[in-house]
């Protein structure tokens, strides 16, 4: 927030550090305690240690669970934690892996693994609806190990590569069931990747659609980190769906939308959108994960008491800022994979105590009744560098600027905690969803700086040493090597926080996990939007002027630091304004976006680039690739010719493409009419909304050897969308040469068992066509219509017929229908000469799903790096 330019130390190893998944095991590395030798064939290597006494004594003294279940508890987080997934219900062959999994492999693992595990070697998970999700009751390492389960350990890797199912840990898929979502929602998932939660938001709202039409809804997934980003998008890409939009912002900062704010000048077309505000909201925010410890062991190792606290302000941020963003009558779920109180039950009783009565705590007891939870906590202690503290008026004077008065039941603190807090602390009062500007702290920074880190909380003897220095005499307290004065006294919280869940490993055999339902009565209390706005300012201000400092030392042109000063000057002006005011201040925002791109030049020495540099990049975010309406009439007119697509189908001002030079497109997205009508929004108000991916690759430039009347040809990912509207290029194969197509990839006209079809497909116009299965329909004029019709995109060369789809998918889509039908696969020879083809140059299909470059944001590392970003969920 404010002017700030760097995140905490919590935050950064949070957001920088990806978390190693240790139970896994390398098939090739002889397992420890077989052979003498352990990890990489070191006889010394220990495996880690599960134990943590801080740990223990912390949980412990926060009566997390009742004594007497102590020990059932430390026992299962000592457990490797058994692999679940969930079916995709929108998949075309959802009902096909449902019968697969009840009739063979349920079957055949509990009869070949009954003896060494426990009962029920497989089995839905009955607190989710539909049977959607899996339990198993080995651990992921076990799966890899086991001969007996290989089988189906290949078969989750290929379902779950190609979208038809997500291996999601259980925990993780009860925050997005609480938020009860409706068909015509517009959803914002606050810190999204690695992307789970958001695919399973994606699932809900094409499940409540008719097959083969677009929802009403709009999933808008968020995250920081740049790198987590491609992880997200590679993992909604799976779903091949064109209601979502992927942003890169600071959650606590994500930009309000209002063009009656930011453009008051427009004319106003009630039938467009307005304000981007969302009817629910996803709040999984940035924890501690000691909820994990049974799929990250390693975690025993790192964790302390000081995570919490260092994380609580920013929980906090983003909580508030997601209430924001809320519409009146809306649902926000807020939910960490932590079991600390001070980042639960205090952040969701500081949201109730900022927002009054325009929000309220929901009881969701009679939702979900099999899911084993537990009440929240009403009572708890902060634990702040080897001491104990159950008010706030007991922390030292010293450290009430790092524990908060938040971070307590009651959340009152001190007259002295409220004045450090106010010259020291970043006020997150920000509600209004339009007094918040993302843009004024610098592009996927984190604006906030955590001024607590984990070695102020360490029961190391070594950080315990460390100094402190006064706030206000900047000397070192002579008690602060050691806080010997435990708190005696304790509070209650007067919110009903009982209505909270808790999620504990040992009643359910699962992670831990924390879910509080919030639901949005009124818009809430501009006062403390404009406290909030007021003590924003005063810390902007320190920020800003330790910025010019540091520009006139690079020694910057004059004119550069006047533009500084000006932001400066603007900032203080502040100060002095009410709410009723807040609206003036709008028509500033432009030029002090600008001023600030300017101070972010001058510091890399780039002053003087900004117009040559948005001149080439046609955006306004640095890195990202614009989003643009692709209107060029000449192609979509050659596209709808060749393919004959039908008038009913809706082309125009939902295609877009990320290059504005209409003449070098290669790809062109599909974007349903919600996110058609924010993209126009984020267009009218300067384009506040940092978009690095969006809707549904429809189109993709083919060039090859003999020509096409078409440039472009059909998307894989398109084709279930736009085939019940093409009546051109299109064939239909029986079973067998339909099945010959994906085995063998490419066939000659005169080789295809039905003759007919061979004269079919050398009859069309060179370039794209597809071709759909014939099998299991009686009247081929309807086969194109049904939802559940099979097709592929293949290329019409001179003398033969080209797959164009990834091998991964050709396999699946093969052992899918000859499942289905009954056919058998023959192998195929691998000494078999390769067929010469006049196909098309390129295939990107058959490359791997993710190289949509045009689509990611530019990052340091490579984007496609995915091995080095761990699933965190």
């Amino acid at each position: 927030m404010g002017g700030g330019r760097k995140r905490g130390r919590t935050q950064r190893r949070h957001f920088k550090q990806g978390r190693e998944n240790v139970w896994k095991h390398n098939p090739q590395r002889p397992p420890a305690g077989e052979g003498g030798e352990g990890r990489d064939g070191d006889p010394s290597w220990q495996p880690f240690a599960t134990e943590s006494p801080a740990f223990e004594e912390y949980y412990k003294e926060q009566q997390i669970v009742p004594e007497e279940e102590w020990g059932d508890f430390m026992s299962m987080l000592r457990k490797p934690l058994p692999a679940t997934f969930r079916i995709n219900a929108s998949c075309q062959f959802f009902q096909d892996i449902c019968s697969q999994l009840e009739n063979d492999f349920r079957k055949s693992l509990e009869t070949e693994v009954s003896d060494e595990h426990e009962e029920g070697a497989i089995r839905p998970l009955p607190w989710y609806p539909g049977n959607l999700a899996w339990h198993l009751n080995f651990s992921r390492m076990q799966l890899r190990r086991n001969q007996a389960l290989e089988s189906f350990h290949e078969f989750l890797k290929r379902e779950n590569e190609v979208g038809n199912i997500t291996r999601q840990e259980a925990v993780s898929m009860v925050p997005p069931l609480f938020l009860n979502v409706q068909p015509d929602h517009h959803i914002l998932d606050m810190c999204a990747a690695p992307g789970s939660k958001t695919f399973q938001l994606l699932e809900m709202i094409h499940q409540s659609t008719k097959p083969g039409l677009l929802p009403n809804a709009l999933v808008v997934a968020n995250d920081v980190d740049v790198q987590r980003c491609n992880l997200l998008i590679h993992q909604t890409k799976r779903m091949c769906t064109a209601n979502l939009i992927v942003t890169n912002h600071e959650a606590q900062n994500f930009p309000g939308c209002n063009i009656a704010k930011f453009c008051p000048e427009t004319c106003m077309d009630e039938a467009k959108l307005q304000r981007l505000e969302f009817d629910r909201v996803l709040c999984d925010v940035p924890c501690s994960g000691d909820g994990t410890f049974r799929k990250a062991p390693d975690m025993w190792r790192k964790w302390n008491a000081g995570m919490g606290n260092g994380l609580h302000r920013l929980q906090v941020e983003i909580a508030m800022r997601g209430m924001g963003l809320l519409k009146v009558g809306g649902r926000m779920v807020y939910s960490t994979c932590s079991m600390n109180p001070v980042e639960n039950e205090a952040v969701v009783a500081e949201i109730l105590r900022r927002c009054g009565d325009s929000v309220e705590l929901l009881d969701v007891s009679n939702e979900l009744p099999e899911l084993a939870r537990r009440p929240g906590l009403n009572t708890w202690k902060v634990r702040d560098r080897g001491s104990w503290f159950g008010v706030h008026e007991d922390v030292p004077r010293y450290r009430k600027n790092v524990i908060s008065p938040s971070m307590f039941p009651s959340g009152k603190g001190s007259k002295d905690s409220l004045m450090l807090s106010s010259s020291n602390e970043v006020n997150t009062d920000v509600i209004d969803a339009d007094m918040k500007d993302s843009t004024e702290t610098g592009e996927g920074e984190q604006g906030t700086d955590i001024t607590m880190d984990d070695s102020n909380n360490s029961d190391d003897p070594k950080a315990k040493e460390r100094t402190e220095v006064d706030c206000e005499s900047g000397e070192a307290p002579t008690s602060c090597k050691k806080l010997n004065a435990t708190s005696t006294r304790i509070e209650h919280s007067d919110y009903p926080l009982h209505r909270c869940m808790r999620i504990v490993p040992h009643d359910q055999n699962s992670g831990a996990f924390f879910i509080a339902v919030l639901h949005k009565l009124s818009p809430l209390n501009e006062n403390q939007v404009v406290d909030g706005i007021k003590s924003e300012q005063n810390i902007s201000k320190g920020e800003s002027e330790k910025l010019e400092k540091g520009l006139q030392s690079d020694k910057v042109s004059s004119e550069e630091n006047i533009v500084l000063q000006q932001v400066v000057d603007d900032k203080n002006g502040l100060d002095g304004e009410q709410n009723g005011d807040m609206d003036d201040k709008s028509s500033k925002d432009k030029s002090l976006e600008d001023a600030k791109v300017i101070v972010n030049e001058a510091e890399n020495g780039q002053a003087g680039t900004r117009d040559r540099r948005r001149q080439q990049n046609q955006g306004r975010w640095r890195g990202v690739d614009p989003v643009v309406f692709f209107k060029d009439e000449v192609t979509v007119k050659s596209i709808v010719s060749f393919y004959g697509i039908s008038d009913s189908f809706p082309l125009d001002c939902h295609l877009v493409t990320r290059n504005p030079d209409t003449s070098h497109v290669k790809r062109i997205y599909y974007v349903s009419k919600s996110v058609q009508d924010v993209l126009e929004l984020n267009i009218k108000i300067g384009e506040r909304l940092k978009i690095t991916s969006l809707g549904l690759k429809i189109f993709e430039r083919q060039s090859s050897k003999e020509g096409s009347p078409c440039t472009f040809r059909l998307s894989s990912e398109g084709l279930p969308l736009l085939l019940p509207y093409i009546t051109k290029q299109i064939l239909y194969a029986s079973a067998i040469d339909f099945q010959h197509l994906l085995q063998y990839r490419t066939i000659k006209f005169p080789d295809f068992v039905d003759a007919k079809f061979g004269e079919e497909a050398s009859a069309l116009l060179p370039g794209c066509c597809v071709v759909v299965l014939r099998e299991g329909h009686q009247d081929i004029g309807y086969i194109a219509t049904d939802p559940s019709a099979i097709a592929i995109v293949c290329w019409k060369g001179k003398t033969n017929l080209c797959v164009m789809v990834s091998p991964l998918d050709g396999k699946e889509l093969l052992e899918r229908i000859s499942l289905r039908f009954g056919l058998k696969i023959p192998k195929v020879d691998k000494e078999k000469p390769k067929q010469e083809t006049d196909g098309p140059e390129e295939q990107p299909d058959c490359a791997t799903e993710a190289d949509d470059q045009e689509c990611l944001p530019q990052s340091k590392a490579s984007a496609m790096e995915m091995s080095g970003v761990k699933e965190v969920e």
